[in-house]
């Protein structure tokens, strides 16, 4: 029942983010524009005169894409975060921990510094965030010989530490007049200029991490018990636990190469779908995938409509998750320690 909910908000968000803007749709010109435009949109030859022709093309070309894109990242973020937090076993890990979102970030705003197309920028980002996690995975390896978590988190601060610094002496570095603001607005985080090209460079990579988690969810959820607990059960809890964190990475390297470094959502909203479906991992992720689609399509359209400009996501998802983190941890400890 709570999942059916959550599903129909997550409709209803979809419509919100497609039907508002500068040229509005019904839903109504919407479902025409889907079911209209259905084999032309998909082959890039749109059919139709007038209205409709407009409609189709505002949905497949514009605002489609940017909305499905922000659902896949809220998705594929949350669903990071529940995993980082039930590996790791803290509710106060988010998907940034191994230094992910900062060394994607630094891939991406070298790539700017260069001067390379936005799809080789996302390509740069991309290779940088799995560069850092296999860099502390090795730093790791290295320095104590095991995957202990305690040496992982912080070998990820400090090389995530280095990637910050890294950004700086771009920005440093970058012309004033033109870089450095393409770069602080990149690093803010936003979906203006993604392109259905964009969309399905960033899907598969998305997919593709949360396919494992997807399936090993019921395993997954035995790892909040204890790597003890987890091996009477018949669970391999360091293998598991490698491809636990290999694939949160993938999905937050592809989602900082696509639309920059976008912090909260990996961090609250799995607190957000604990309320709801409480602390078992097999019933938590799903409502925190759909819970972190519908929370990013929501703020997304709320940041192109709430100002002339538009407002970086990084702001109003820091506006926004603050209070309310603040607000779940109030209310949630009960359900965590459920």
């Amino acid at each position: 029942m709570r999942l059916s909910l959550l599903a129909l908000a997550l409709v209803f968000a979809l419509i919100l983010g497609i039907g508002l803007g500068p040229y509005p749709l019904s839903p109504g010109q919407i479902f025409n524009a889907l079911t209209g435009g259905l084999t032309g949109g998909l082959t890039g030859g749109l059919t139709g005169a007038g209205d409709d022709r407009q409609a189709q093309v505002v949905l497949w070309n514009i605002r489609g894409p940017r909305v499905i894109s922000a659902a896949l990242i809220g998705a594929g973020l949350a669903a990071a975060g529940a995993a980082y937090q039930v590996v790791f076993r803290n509710p106060l890990v988010s998907p940034d921990i191994l230094g992910v979102s900062a060394g994607a970030g630094f891939g991406a705003v070298l790539g700017i510094l260069l001067g390379l197309p936005v799809m080789a920028i996302q390509l740069m980002g991309f290779g940088f965030g799995l560069a850092t996690v296999a860099l502390v995975i090795g730093l790791t390896l290295a320095l104590r010989g095991g995957a202990q978590l305690l040496v992982m988190v912080l070998c990820g601060i400090v090389i995530g530490a280095l990637a910050g610094a890294g950004i700086s002496l771009v920005k440093l570095l970058a012309d004033p007049d033109e870089q450095l603001p393409a770069i602080t607005f990149w690093l803010m985080g936003s979906l203006a200029g993604v392109k259905r090209v964009d969309l399905l460079a960033a899907a598969p990579a998305v997919i593709l991490g949360l396919v494992p988690l997807i399936a090993l969810r019921w395993r997954i959820g035995l790892l909040a018990m204890g790597d003890d607990e987890a091996r009477a059960m018949g669970i391999e809890a360091g293998r598991l636990r490698f491809v636990v964190i290999a694939a949160a990475t993938l999905i937050t390297a592809a989602a900082v190469a696509l639309a920059g470094v976008i912090g909260w959502i990996g961090l609250m909203v799995p607190h957000m779908a604990r309320l709801v479906a409480g602390p078992r991992f097999d019933r938590m992720l799903p409502a925190a995938l759909l819970a972190g689609a519908s929370f990013m399509v929501l703020v997304d359209t709320a940041a192109r409509m709430i100002a002339p400009m538009e407002v970086p996501l990084g702001i109003l998802t820091a506006v926004l998750g603050a209070p309310v983190f603040v607000i779940l941890l109030a209310r949630g400890a009960r359900a965590w320690n459920g």
